[in-house]
């Protein structure tokens, strides 16, 4: 023994050594080899049965268990049977012995260590493995170790990992299966046992106002009255034991109800039980008496109580979750939800002491969560299926539900509220789209809860409602782009919108007044604008005044964009239905922004500057945006007005002019003047209005960007404006016929807009660049920088329209596209000029190909072939980092336009472009393991191929006819293995994202072309893909992508099942390393010769399993064991 003693001693001063603060890294390395190598000797785990029973010492009991764990887990196929019987006996033992004074933390993974056993050896070699969970359960000094053991097992054994061979796994299952029935029955009766002993002993307390009012909703709901009863009693108080013993209970069953199916195994008294332990989480009277009581144990026990609601909801979601109900389970369903809106009315019952919401804020916040979570899932996976049950009163659900949403104590709480009730009104609207007979009755039942609703969601965007709460929100930090008080805002505007798309006119009539309200005070302001000395000022200063201000313009701040996010229910068919509505709307909005701009809100000085002068800029801009929200209105207007030729409309269009053009001012602060510019832009291009051109306040803002000496806009702005400039120009006029365009002035007036825009920029000349330069390089930079970013604007928002438009674009830009050209070799070792210029020849080339003409295009993409060179691109991708890679995407994005254009006119740059990406990019990149710039060349491969198929197949009409008989004639064929073979090395790259991309390449490449089919690939390329493919499963390296690889193998290797199943599977095993011929053998006869699509899949993940597991099996097996 003294050698045992002496090595628990030694491993005991190791183990405090390496988690001492002093013990430096490298020491730490040296232990951990140590350790290791003592692990991996023969024989470890006697040393390590008598460390587990002869120390204290945490760190040596964790250790010992680690080297169980690795025995049982990577080396048991290899360990003598006599010692395997050893262990079998000798941890339960221990575990027997110990469970009571082990840390729980020791206890859990010896027992996960003694279910890693049973994995392995149940029930051939370790029969009793399960009888003795079963016996442990039913003793009750053991019943705790039972459960646990039992919720063990459930996770290791139900869905076990890797390292198992599929037949096992399903063995496991199904042992598991077998065993349902029975662990319910037993987890049913302890739950049972517990409450009814702690049921009868529980002192009756006086009625309380809640027991008495069985009301009518409670009689509906629950059907049987003795249900309803056995809910009313009282909740027990139970010991810490109990307590315990329960909360694994309701464990183990979550765990069970992940995986088991919905079966009659669940039985009603084991749902009615785990509703009892639901109640818990709503029982506020156990939680006083525990703090009334005092003493910290108390409370503890209260917080303990609280979380077996927690579990026990657990485990209703579970069984929640599941959408496939069969038939017979539809009762039990019912049953459930009639019980939990039981709970959810004890939850909001409202009696006048206690308000529901100061009683929601006593709940464990991880209550509340599951109960949200059961009510999402009620109304997303079941809603349909009960909504049909006439016993069921979807009303008074709702009811409660708006009760539950409106009282929540916190923000999220109230988010996921929401969102159930965004999935409520998508289920109605697509009820009602589904059925349109029915569409009135639907709304009839249904129309009070809405309207309820929107006036409540109003109501909680509004300071004047609810100033408490949203003063709370952060209006500052920013999370997935939108703050927390945005993200209010807009979570609440889409339960607006689902209703108004419902209840449009309820909607408007609810939402107007409100508007009209808070509109009245901010047109008032006028008459509190005095006069000072250095401007005008807003005489309003009393504190409390001012408070009041604040809170009215935030609240007209939201309820305008809670307008404008309505605009899209006045247009199409319901145009002249709600125009009255839409047009009132309107004219509100064109006549508070025209007031803002004349009184100059933005500038004024006010008491409280740092609050309310952003809130008046807000407000404005806020207005401008909401009008803005109403352009396709105002479209559909236009081209109604033009039959009828209104001057109604007319005076809104040049009214709203007014308002938005002294915005457009270097003055203006930048949020108010981008959103006059997008206005501007939504009336030049959504609108089109004929007189557009015609009205002064447009003339002038043409003479202020034409105006060399005028101060330049904020780029954004600057770019904006000449957008809505150019559209105003370029677009056709609707319902003209083209005679009536004007085209010829138009063309005159965007040439010169184009040349004032582009002046600075086309004076610049190649040598400008050189040494003897007379302008600074940084000035010219940002000439650049500016004109190309306003040139590539123009271009991209015309670049879906007429071609006369497109046209008339081209002849204006010609002169600087020419001096672009001319400049760019200039500019080469420039990555940032060159990603510009490259950006704007992209843009150039999806939108004015056409256009620009093919010699020209010719030129360009020569002068761009010459200019990158071999040097030229490892120079950008290796040594420029990221703005170099992202020149040669830029470029490799621009072939991607050229070899997509059908026709013959750019045919006859393919060789270069082909010679450009395989000889000269994708050398430099194949190595490389950084990701930039393959996804863009593979994309061009990829377009090459597909746009260009017949560059490389020859297909003859003779050959499509006898389809099969007559081979297609290859050409280019070194050019096409060369591009098959960069996909085949992609694939054993580690990059996930480009190994999807090109996956999904070569499928589509099959689908539309074939590809699989070809013979070149059939006979050169298929296994070799199938291979790679397979050998990516088994390394596990892409396993996110599992499915669709197997899909491709599928697709591959449907081509010739037979050459699959008699060379290519023999060969692929044959070639597989680490598992013998038996094992291969079996691998072999388990792949079964299915030719569908599921069972193949199947086949091939079976393939890959179980290879994996032969591996890992025989890398456990003791070094010079003999295999037979």
């Amino acid at each position: 023994m003294a050698s045992e003693e002496a090595s628990l001693r030694a491993l005991e001063s190791l183990m405090t050594e390496f988690f001492h603060d002093c013990t430096t890294n490298e020491r730490k390395r040296e232990i951990e080899e140590l350790l290791n190598n003592f692990a991996q000797q023969i024989g470890a785990w006697r040393f390590c049965l008598y460390f587990l029973s002869s120390t204290r010492n945490d760190y040596v009991m964790m250790y010992s268990l680690t080297v169980f764990e690795n025995l049982i887990n990577k080396m048991w196929l290899g360990v003598p049977s006599q010692d395997k019987m050893e262990i079998r006996s000798c941890l339960p033992k221990l575990l027997l012995a110990h469970h009571k004074t082990l840390p729980y933390f020791i206890r859990n993974k010896l027992c996960k260590v003694i279910v890693d056993i049973g994995r392995q050896d149940w029930p051939m070699f370790y029969h009793d493995f399960f009888t003795n969970i079963l016996q442990l359960i039913q003793s009750p000094v053991t019943t705790p170790l039972g459960l646990i053991m039992l919720k063990t097992t459930s996770e290791e054994l139900a869905c076990p990992r890797e390292d198992l061979s599929v037949a096992r796994k399903e063995e496991l299952r199904k042992l598991l299966l077998d065993q349902v029935q029975t662990v319910l029955g037993l987890l049913t009766g302890i739950l049972e046992t517990v409450w009814d002993k702690h049921s009868v002993t529980a002192a009756t307390p006086p009625p309380s106002p809640t027991s008495g009012e069985n009301g009518d909703l409670l009689s509906n709901l629950l059907q049987s009255p003795s249900s309803a009863k056995l809910l009313n009693q009282p909740i027990p108080i139970l010991d810490a034991e109990s307590e315990y013993i329960c909360s694994l209970a309701l464990e183990c069953l979550a765990h069970l109800f992940s995986w088991i199916p919905l079966s009659a195994s669940i039985t009603p008294s084991l749902l009615t039980t785990i509703f009892h332990f639901a109640r818990f989480g709503c029982d506020i009277r156990a939680r006083k008496m525990a703090s009334v009581n005092g003493s910290s144990q108390n409370c503890v026990l209260g917080q303990e109580r609280g979380r077996l609601g927690v579990l026990a909801m657990s485990c209703i979601n579970e069984l929640m979750s599941k959408n496939c109900v069969p038939m017979e389970f539809e009762e039990y369903l019912l049953r459930m939800f009639q019980q939990t809106f039981y709970l959810l009315q004890k939850i909001t019952k409202d009696n006048n002491a206690h308000t529901v919401k100061s009683r929601l804020e006593e709940f464990d916040e991880s209550y509340i969560e599951k109960f949200t979570d059961f009510l999402r899932l009620f109304v997303s996976v079941h809603l349909r299926r009960i909504e049909s049950y006439s016993q069921f009163p979807v009303v008074e659900f709702l009811t409660l539900l708006f009760k539950y949403t409106f009282h929540q104590p916190t923000h999220e709480g109230y988010f996921s509220c929401l969102d159930i009730w965004t999935l409520f009104l998508d289920y109605l609207t697509s009820k009602i789209k589904s059925r349109l007979g029915d569409k009135e009755a639907v709304l009839n039942r249904y129309e009070d809860a809405l309207v309820l609703l929107l006036t409540e969601v109003l109501n909680r965007i509004q300071f004047r409602y609810n100033q408490a709460q949203l003063e709370e929100l952060d209006d500052e930090t920013l999370d997935d782009d939108q703050t927390e008080w945005q993200r209010y805002l807009r979570q609440s505007l889409e339960v607006v919108a689902r209703v108004m798309e419902l209840l449009p006119t309820h909607a408007f009539s609810t939402l107007f007044p409100v508007l009209q309200d808070n509109l009245e005070v901010y047109l008032g302001l006028q008459q509190f604008i005095v006069t000072s000395g250095s401007g005008h000022r807003l005489n309003i200063t009393a504190e409390n005044d001012c408070r009041r201000l604040h809170c009215s313009l935030r609240d007209l701040s939201s309820l305008l964009q809670a307008v404008g996010r309505l605009a899209e229910y006045f247009i199409g068919d319901v145009f002249a239905a709600r125009f009255s509505d839409a047009l009132t709307v309107v004219e509100r909005l064109v006549k508070v922004t025209l007031y803002g701009s004349q009184i100059k809100l933005y500038n004024i000085e006010t008491a409280v500057p740092s609050v309310l002068k952003p809130d008046l800029i807000d407000v404005h801009a806020q207005s401008l945006a909401a009008l803005q929200a109403y352009s396709h209105w105002l479209a559909q207007y236009c081209s109604e007005a033009h039959r009828q030729n209104t001057q109604q409309f007319v005076t809104l269009i040049s009214t709203t002019m007014d308002a938005v053009t002294p915005l457009i001012s270097t003055k203006v602060q930048d949020k108010l003047q981008l959103s006059a510019c997008h206005l501007l832009v939504s009336l030049a291009t959504t609108v089109r209005p004929v007189f557009l051109i015609s009205i002064p306040a447009v003339q002038k803002v043409f003479n202020r960007i034409t105006d060399a000496s005028a101060q330049r806009l904020v780029d954004k702005a600057q770019v904006l404006v000449c957008r809505a400039l150019s559209n105003v120009l370029l677009l056709p006029w609707p319902n003209l016929p083209e005679n009536e365009q004007q085209w010829p002035v138009r063309s005159i007036n965007h040439a010169s807009l184009i040349s004032a825009l582009s002046q600075d920029y086309r004076n610049l000349k190649p040598h400008a660049v050189t040494p003897q330069r007379k302008m600074p390089l940084d000035d010219t930079k940002v000439i650049i920088h500016q004109t190309l970013t306003v040139l590539e604007d123009i271009v991209e928002s015309i670049s879906g329209e007429s071609t006369k438009s497109r046209q008339i674009c081209y002849q204006s830009l010609l002169e600087s596209v020419q001096v672009s050209l001319a400049l760019f070799p200039a500019f080469i070792q420039q990555s940032d000029v060159t990603d510009e210029m490259l950006s704007f020849f992209l843009t150039l080339f999806r939108g004015l190909r056409v256009q620009m003409g093919v010699p020209f295009t010719e030129q360009i993409i020569q002068t761009f072939l010459n200019m990158f060179t071999r040097e030229q691109l490892a120079e950008s991708i290796l040594h420029e980092g990221s703005t170099g890679c992202r020149v040669v995407e830029k470029f490799l994005k621009i072939l991607q336009v050229v070899v997509q254009e059908p026709g013959q006119v750019f045919k006859p740059f393919l060789p270069s472009i082909i010679t450009l990406c395989m000889e000269q990019v994708y050398p430099i990149i194949a190595e490389r393991p950084s990701p930039d710039v393959k996804a863009e060349l593979f994309e061009l491969l990829f377009r090459t191929l597909h746009h260009n198929w017949r560059y490389f197949f020859k297909s003859t009409v003779l050959a499509s006819v006898q389809r099969g008989i007559a081979e297609e004639q290859m050409e280019n064929e070194p050019q096409f293995s060369a591009i098959m073979q960069a996909f085949g090395q992609s694939f054993l790259q580690p990059d996930i994202h480009l190994f999807k991309q090109n996956l999904f390449y070569l499928e589509t490449l099959n689908t539309k072309q074939k590809l699989y089919h070809k013979k070149i690939f059939r006979t050169t390329m298929l296994f070799q893909f199938v291979n790679v493919l397979l050998q990516v499963l088994v390394h596990k390296s892409h396993d996110l992508l599992q499915e669709e690889i197997g899909i491709a193998i599928y697709n591959m290797a449907s081509v010739d099942f037979d050459g699959f199943f008699a060379a290519f599977l023999p060969e692929f095993l044959t070639s597989c390393d680490g598992v013998d011929a038996n094992q291969k053998n079996v691998l072999g006869r388990n792949f079964k010769m299915d030719r569908d699509l599921p069972s193949f899949t199947q086949n091939v993940h079976r393939l890959v399993n179980d290879l994996r597991y032969y591996r890992l099996c025989n890398d456990s097996l003791p070094p010079g064991t003999v295999k037979l």
